[in-house]
């Protein structure tokens, strides 16, 4: 039932035909394009989608509006910002500009997001709870909006459209009392609905191009719509209606607002569907349903897939639960298995977004793919895992037996690269699964792995995606994979590939030190493992030229944490001399202690993040910046210091010392802990955690705090993945993601050296 004001927004995908008649053309507004599109920040303060297949919707929400909404699938954003804006005593202000943001989880085990702006004048504060229907193409907002003195408002909803990924070529028109807006495939509605299930006509409306004639421009210069239009073609569209007040039951009619100390409550409804008509039709079904039932749907949804997962201490419950839920909703709902990188265009604004032609991180990538999936297994969800290898092998895949640097959801190639641990991972991903059918071992296993064998194992780029060459995590990652890959062949009566696949990852394990550790480099004693080396020689000093303008190095000047893959996948024991020497080196050079913990760079002097003076990296489209901490790097050290802590305990065990190993468990698990609870630290209030974290104590910018989030991809399904399997493993005291195949072969207990 409409038990309050109710405004539909719907969005079809087909027939985007006017419903009645055309506006005549003295209604054009002027300016078109308009000004330049920009998505939003990256950094996520939630993001929401129903537990349900039936519901093919998504939300964003960030600096306290709701940002990108996606529909029909993961890839298509279509919105670009919805929000209020409130006349008060002549002032213009928007919820965006002019109120300091908070966010709270409404229900830890739902992805329930509420969003608190209090006006930075302390006037009023605006409280808005966002869900979507789990059957209907519907996300619905709850409003309040508070006065805290007694004041004159006016409140307007400001909708900026961009469809199918852009933002131009939109056209908005109000039609009937509603607004309305199309691209050549896709439009939306705008409708305001009644306490008593009456539709009705917005009082006020206007459709006009951003920055030039839109409703906000208008409301700024004469404060009222009067001289609003009611078309504008083909550019970056606006939409703005006013809210009408609806008192004791009657509608406050005067045009100035209200004057008054009690509680405005109002709801929001964003439907889509095949066409505007459709759409119309499944956000009134869920505005009759009602907010509360509508809820209650989203939240049970929710809280029965969560009821499933494996728990952990109370501490991390509700950062895991999120982490595991965040995965899931990142799962695309028509082509399953098909987990994005990210619902987020990482720093948003700057180059424009007027053309469909970025990706963002709403792609695929092998290797997030596989991250995402070992969380999974840990969580104990094998089924999401196995979709995600069905996705690995039956649509990303190539005849080659290769992988795309990352893909549409279709298996597409976006990026043009090659990486090899995103051919190597899927191997161990079908190691773990049991996976040793036939078809896919002749269809799938086989080809990648021998597409290994011949290509690698120099990478055309390694796990940054930057620089091509012999790579310690790539080479870790193509061992495993090959070792994997032999046990598989042997369950098919195929001995001689086994045999190749174990010749060549044993030769490559052998020489992996001489291809990339250097003994005459500039840190610690010289010895160390390097980043990455052009041409397996890394003693030679060769120059090595980093991306988004960050310079020309001697290789051996560049370190990351990369060689960590190697103990983690079983191939390096945790406390083999080198990898102890290479971790004093990136203690030293790249490791930074935050309020919040310590984090890492991927590699010191690395480019790909905001500026020092707080710009984005990509400010003005120029792609230079200074990169940050990663997050997930905390919890990959993490999990290095659990594989040293089970070592120690397995020693001590051949001592017949048992009793003592408990305690020495709890003992020497303490830094991995650490290293979860620096984890939980980074997350934001929405408990997203983020791909990079704000690394000094000086900001030009307010969002910008130490050991925080910035505004890359936030959250990164990969972050999310890493904490869960961090959180579960220091449970179970063991890396479950290590392959015990790899580890039988290459690792031998031994008395621990002192």
């Amino acid at each position: 039932m409409f038990r309050i004001i109710s405004i539909l927004l719907y969005i079809a995908v087909f027939s985007c035909a006017p419903l009645f008649a055309q506006t005549t053309n003295d209604d054009l507004a002027p300016g078109a394009p308009g000004k330049d599109a920009q998505w939003l920040s990256a950094g996520k303060q939630g993001v929401g989608t129903s537990n349900t297949l039936e519901s093919k919707v998504w939300f964003t929400l960030q600096g306290g509006v709701m940002t990108e909404v996606y529909y029909p699938d993961v890839t298509v954003a279509n919105v670009q910002k919805l929000e209020l804006i409130i006349v008060d005593n002549e002032k213009v202000e928007t919820e965006s500009e002019n109120t300091i943001h908070s966010v709270k989880v409404t229900d830890s085990s739902s992805l329930s997001f509420t969003q608190i702006n209090t006006a930075k004048s302390k006037r009023y504060r605006i409280t808005k709870t966002y869900i979507s229907d789990p059957q209907n193409n519907v996300v619905l907002i709850d409003v309040k909006f508070e006065p805290m003195v007694k004041g004159r408002f006016v409140l307007y909803v400001y909708y900026d459209p961009s469809l199918n990924n852009s933002g131009f070529h939109d056209t908005a028109w109000t039609e009937d009392g509603a607004l309305l807006s199309s691209d050549s495939d896709k439009c939306s509605a705008l409708v305001y609905s009644s306490l008593d299930k009456q539709a009705e006509r917005f009082q006020e409306t206007t459709n006009g191009f951003l920055g030039v004639s839109d409703g906000l421009f208008l409301l700024k210069g004469k404060k009222e719509l009067s001289e609003g239009y009611n078309r504008a073609e083909n550019g970056n569209v606006v939409q703005v209606a006013r809210i009408p007040y609806r008192f004791k039951g009657e509608i406050y009619e005067q045009a100035l607002g209200f004057e008054s100390t009690s509680e405005h409550q109002f709801r929001l409804a964003l439907g889509f569907g095949k066409d505007a008509r459709e759409a119309l039709k499944e956000a009134r079904q869920t505005l009759f349903k009602g907010f509360k039932n509508t809820q209650s749907e989203y939240n049970s949804g929710w809280q029965t897939y969560v009821k499933t997962i494996r728990k952990v201490k109370k501490k991390y419950q509700a950062q895991c639960n999120m982490a595991a839920m965040i995965l899931r909703a990142h799962e695309d709902k028509i082509h399953r298995g098909a987990n994005i990188a990210s619902l987020s265009v990482p720093w948003g604004g700057g180059s424009n977004a007027n053309e469909a032609n970025v990706g963002g991180y709403h792609l695929v990538w092998s290797r997030d793919l596989y991250q995402v999936a070992t969380a999974y297994m840990a969580l104990g969800d094998k089924a999401a895992a196995e979709r995600a290898l069905n996705f690995l092998f039956k649509v990303q895949q190539k005849e080659d037996g290769s992988f795309p640097q990352n893909s549409w959801l279709d298996g597409k190639p976006f990026w043009g690269s090659l990486q090899l641990d995103e051919v190597a991972f899927p191997l161990i991903l079908a190691y773990q699964l049991g996976r040793n059918d036939k078809e896919s071992f002749t269809m799938h296993i086989k080809p990648a792995a021998d597409f290994i064998v011949k290509n690698g194992p120099a990478t055309p780029q390694e796990r940054w995606e930057e620089e091509a060459g012999y790579s310690p995590s790539t080479i870790a990652a193509e061992i495993a994979g090959l070792v994997c890959a032999a046990e598989i062949a042997k369950h098919n009566n195929d001995e001689a590939s086994a045999e190749v696949y174990l010749l060549t990852a044993d030769e490559w394990a052998s020489n992996i030190e001489k291809w990339t550790a250097t003994t005459n480099g500039k840190y610690g004693d010289g010895n160390y493992y390097l980043r990455i080396t052009q041409k397996g020689t890394p003693n030679s000093g060769d120059k090595i030229e980093l991306n988004n303008g960050a310079g020309s190095f001697d290789e051996r000047e560049i370190i990351d944490a990369g060689f960590l893959e190697l103990v983690r996948l079983g191939i390096k024991s945790p406390d083999d001399p080198l990898i102890q020497k290479s971790i004093k080196v990136i203690d030293q050079v790249i490791k930074v202690k935050t309020p919040n913990g310590e984090a890492f760079y991927r590699y010191n002097n690395d480019g790909y993040g905001e500026m020092d003076d707080g710009r984005s990296w990509n400010f003005d489209g120029n792609y230079t910046g200074k990169g940050k901490l990663w997050a997930l790097l905390s919890g990959e050290r993490g999990q290095y210091e659990i594989a040293d802590c089970r070592l120690q305990i397995a020693e001590l065990k051949t001592k017949g010392e048992r009793p003592k190993s408990e305690v020495k468990n709890n003992q020497c698990l303490a830094k991995a802990k650490l290293r979860l609870d620096a984890m939980l630290g980074f997350a934001n209030e929405g408990l997203m955690i983020p791909e990079q974290v704000w690394e000094r104590r000086q900001s030009f910018r307010s969002d910008l705090r130490f050991g925080e989030g910035t505004g890359s991809a936030t959250p990164l399904a990969w972050s999310m993945a890493q904490f869960i399997r961090l959180v579960i493993n220091i449970r179970e005291g063991k890396n479950l993601d290590t392959p015990t195949v790899v580890a039988d072969r290459y690792l031998k207990l031994k008395k621990r050296k002192s």
